[in-house]
């Protein structure tokens, strides 16, 4: 029989330093909420776009912590970092503009960039007033990055972009973008192979940016256009032909993060509330009690994974069970809003009518950015050598 203890590593105590950091960033966010200066929202981290409020956090020393001080960073630890998105996930906080370049973009800076392209782009990302968008899927190449079409041409002085990239989320507000791209021969035999990534300053020559809108008329998600776009060796960031190794250690970061079970906390904390009521019903008290239960154990195995990423491991695997887990648990607490009451959603209102409207909403995509669950499935299901 499979062994799954492997999956879940140990996770690390957060110190007193962390819980005193953890107030700091509470306090921080109930004044500033208080003040009008942001409306709680499910799913924030991707749709809510307030580049001051980004600014603001990174004045305070809450952007780019784990970027080293000679990088403009604050040298401070992942688990650090976790302690302070965790609470700005927890509440709802709008965080999207400065997400993908702290979460993801940073940490493979530091491991695969050059110098240059250290100090070109972390303390940027430091400062909470550089966006980065990511170039991963395609219209033919979805959870399986390995048959993306995006093609990387060696010419004089750099390499020739062309191809097309999907759900680029904030890609229109963005100044760059990572893209991964087929710098050699297609070898079925290596599929993962001759992958290369590569870093685009946006605006670009080439480049069009056009939008995907929700059934709403909201617009978060690109699809960006790649049109024999020159990138000099300079943007290379990392080895030629390793970008499949590069892109999935950085998927660990992407996939093992809170966001993966925290995207719905506002409507668990609205259900929570009314749980508590002097009338609720009894069911839905046994229901919120179930959801609160998972939330704790997706939450340890989170903070295991960002162990084992401080230490400079990828677990990949064990990031793929969190991200399958813990997107399956947010669509949980959405149907749990749905069938164990009788709230109605309304977009335009506020509250929790206007909490569940946009829980609605945003569900559906929980299990399927980053990589779909099946797919997240199989590939747990490989490393235990059930398939």
């Amino acid at each position: 029989m499979a062994d799954f203890r492997r999956l879940v590593p140990p996770a690390p105590t957060p110190g007193p330093e962390s819980k005193g950091h953890r107030e700091e960033v509470r306090r921080f966010l109930d004044e500033s909420k208080r003040n009008g200066r942001w409306i709680s929202r499910p799913d924030a981290w991707l749709t809510g776009w307030d580049v001051d409020f980004s600014a603001d956090l990174a004045a305070r020393g809450w952007v780019g912590m784990a970027i080293p001080v000679e990088y403009g960073g604050h040298g401070r630890t992942a688990l650090d970092r976790y302690v302070v998105v965790e609470e700005l996930l927890a509440a709802g906080a709008p965080v999207a503009a400065h997400w993908f370049a702290d979460r993801q973009i940073a940490p493979a800076l530091l491991q695969h960039g050059t110098d240059f392209l250290k100090r070109k782009y972390l303390p940027r990302i430091a400062s909470g007033a550089f966006s980065f968008a990511l170039g991963l899927s395609e219209p033919d190449a979805g959870s399986d990055l390995a048959s993306l079409r995006t093609r990387a041409v060696r010419v004089d002085g750099g390499w020739i972009l062309t191809g097309t990239k999907l759900w680029s989320s904030g890609a229109h507000r963005c100044q760059a973008i990572a893209v991964l791209a087929r710098s050699e021969s297609f070898d079925p035999k290596r599929r993962h192979g001759g992958l290369s990534q590569f870093i685009v300053d946006l605006p670009a020559d080439g480049v069009t940016v056009n939008p995907i809108r929700l059934l709403t008329g909201a617009h978060h998600f690109n699809e960006v256009v790649f049109n024999e776009v020159f990138v000099p060796d300079t943007q290379l960031l990392g080895t030629p032909g390793n970008g499949w190794h590069q892109v999935t250690a950085e998927l660990a970061w992407e996939r093992s993060g809170p966001e993966r079970f925290l995207s719905s906390y506002p409507m668990l904390r609205a259900l929570a509330e009314v749980a508590r009521g002097a009338d609720s019903d009894p069911h839905l008290r046994i229901v919120v009690g179930g959801l609160i239960a998972r939330l704790w154990t997706l939450r340890q195995l989170a903070l295991g994974v960002v162990g084992e990423l401080t230490q400079g491991r990828a677990p990949v695997e064990s990031a793929a069970l969190v991200k399958d887990l813990g997107t399956s648990f947010e669509q949980d607490i959405v149907d749990a809003a749905l069938s164990a009451t009788d709230l109605e959603g309304d977009p335009t209102g506020e509250g929790i009518a206007r909490t569940l409207a946009d829980s609605v909403l945003q569900s559906p995509g929980f299990t399927l950015r980053g990589g779909t669950n099946e797919i997240l499935r199989a590939m747990v299901a490989r490393s235990m050598g059930l398939r």
